[in-house]
């Protein structure tokens, strides 16, 4: 899906899942994260992290890269505005939401 015809209700179906939200908010916080983080974050699986991002890039809201044998997640760059300022200020409204998923964090540079 092209991110300049994301509707809202596409976005918040894709947002409606709790490991997309917080991957999404993740993301948000850190701008970018391999599956290893996310599955030490969130502790989940790498197949269900990987399912959840995959579901995240149809819905154009994430963006992927590959560095090595790794492949990183961020924010699409291209999201619409009013996509982006949801997904800030919940972020930076929700702490509780999220701080135990960043405090399982295992990165060194993140």
């Amino acid at each position: 899906m092209s991110t300049c015809s994301l509707s809202p209700l596409t976005f918040f179906k894709c947002l409606s899942e709790d490991t997309r939200l917080k991957t999404l908010l993740m993301l948000s916080v850190k701008g970018e994260l391999c599956v290893c983080d996310l599955t030490d974050a969130l502790q989940l699986s790498q197949p269900k992290i990987s399912r959840h991002l995959a579901d995240l890039r149809k819905c154009g809201l994430v963006l992927d890269t590959r560095k090595g044998k790794w492949v990183y997640y961020q924010l699409h760059p291209q999201l619409p505005t009013w996509a982006l300022d949801v997904i800030n200020n919940t972020a930076k409204s929700n702490d509780e939401y999220i701080s135990e998923a960043l405090a399982n964090l295992s990165c060194a540079d993140c």
